[in-house]
């Protein structure tokens, strides 16, 4: 709680009215903060008076300073920030299950590129977004960044359900679902941002080229100008596979990295996804530049494209978040057992079992990612100032008994299901495991349909 609120109407200002605000969360058993210090706090209240939490922390020192609105005993509850899925391609899961265990460049040669040329089209990118949103609700996921094509369709679905997003348009040097000419990518680039849905501060547009090895420095240069003329966050794919490092050394003679440095694309309005096969130095040059990172660990072991240097990256001060990768490389958006994934991969591999702890796990997918997307002032944290994106998450259950440590079941035992309200920017968007607002059934069945035609095609 701020000092001026206890000034006011705390505990030492007993004859003072309590403050009317729009929501009263009350009496969680636990409220895992995620601050810089990770904290966690026993019997813990938040209150949101609009968009915002106005207060968060001990119930004995909230309760009585506020009267909700909406009030809603959480007794048996476990709160957290909204979870944020720092890179992914939500339409993607139009292409769930399409193409398994093939390696990164047959599967999207021989079979995500082609599927994507004859199925992406405004309604697919809807109705795929909107299902991925409404999973990522339902898992606790409040944010997301997206990279993918006819981003307006995708925005209009994060409206409708109530998201966080960042929406990335994407861009390459060859024809494109919604780009067939790529020497006109600058009308492209003005047309989604003038036709980007408007009246919502959830939704935040973003430019995205896949990759250096589909964006020459042209496209790169361009699209990173273009970015920083509207204030828009880059992002790009970098250094994902060997292959990929190795092929673009011996064409250019330089790492894929340092001709990013050289082009002055790095900034601290870039995001970087997966970044697994990085030299020393080239971390130094995103640690310098400000530039933020996704890790994607279970695309990344998937595709077999190897373990991202997590160690190195926390060591150089990089903003690092947790992605799920689109459904086609994962199969799903669960960010819980991405948390899982990612501390025990980096134990395995570097067989030292402190090497990713729990608390280091749960930091990228709630502040690391909302630093990474350039939002960490904004969300990832349940303080006193920040959005009220928030998850209430159900302890009643045979996997989250006995509770020891909180940080520890959010990372190795909770699963999507056990989550039971979520609230983004101050709206219950689920309740008892509802989504509020969007036809469930409708979305899924449209998507049913759209794989109906993909799997004729």
């Amino acid at each position: 709680m701020s000092e001026g609120s206890r000034r006011t109407s705390g505990p030492d200002a007993p004859g003072l009215p309590r403050r009317r605000v729009q929501w009263l969360l009350r009496g969680a058993d636990w409220m895992a903060v995620c601050d810089e210090g990770m904290r966690c706090i026993r019997r813990a209240s938040i209150a949101i008076d609009g968009d915002t939490i106005v207060a968060a922390g001990p119930s004995d020192e909230v309760d009585g300073s506020f009267r909700g609105e909406h009030e809603m005993d959480l007794t048996g509850h476990l709160l957290i920030p909204g979870l944020v899925n720092a890179h992914t391609h939500a339409a993607m899961s139009c292409f769930r299950g399409l193409a398994d265990d093939l390696p990164l460049a047959r599967w999207l040669n021989e079979v995500i590129f082609p599927a994507e040329a004859a199925a992406v089209n405004p309604g697919m990118v809807y109705w795929g977004t909107l299902l991925s949103c409404i999973e990522m609700l339902l898992g606790g996921v409040t944010t997301f960044c997206d990279g993918y094509f006819f981003e307006e369709e995708a925005a209009r679905a994060a409206r409708d359900a109530g998201s966080r997003a960042v929406l990335g348009q994407g861009f390459l040097d060859f024809p494109t679902p919604d780009q067939p000419d790529p020497s006109r990518r600058a009308e492209r680039a003005e047309a989604f941002l003038g036709s980007f849905p408007k009246g919502t501060g959830r939704l935040y547009p973003s430019v995205f080229c896949h990759a250096a090895y589909t964006c020459g420095p042209e496209t790169l240069v361009w699209a990173r100008e273009f970015a920083r003329k509207h204030g828009l966050l880059f992002q790009m794919h970098l250094a994902e596979t060997s292959h990929e490092v190795e092929e673009f050394r011996r064409k250019h003679g330089v790492s894929t990295t340092w001709r990013l440095e050289e082009l002055g694309i790095l900034d601290e309005r870039t995001l970087l996804a997966h970044c697994i096969w990085l030299a020393p130095q080239e971390i130094d040059f995103i640690a310098r530049r400000g530039a933020g990172v996704s890790h994607n660990p279970q695309s990344n072991m998937k595709l077999a494209s190897g373990v991202a240097p997590l160690r190195e990256l926390f060591a150089a001060g990089i903003n690092v978040g947790l992605g799920t990768d689109g459904c086609a490389s994962n199969n799903d958006l669960d960010l819980f057992s991405e948390m899982d994934a990612a501390a025990k991969l980096q134990k395995v591999f570097r067989k030292d079992p402190e090497a990713c702890p729990a608390k280091a796990a749960l930091a990228m997918a709630t502040r690391g990612g909302a630093a990474a997307l350039g939002l960490g002032r904004e969300i990832g944290t349940l303080e006193a100032g920040r959005k009220a994106d928030i998850v209430a998450v159900d302890l009643d259950a045979p996997h989250l008994t006995p509770l020891y440590d909180p940080v520890s079941h959010l990372v190795y035992a909770v699963k999507p299901g056990d989550v039971r309200h979520v609230w983004v920017a101050g709206e219950a968007v689920v309740l008892d495991r509802k989504v509020k607002g969007v036809d469930v059934r409708e979305a899924m069945e449209r998507v049913k349909r759209i794989a109906n035609g993909i799997r004729g095609g």
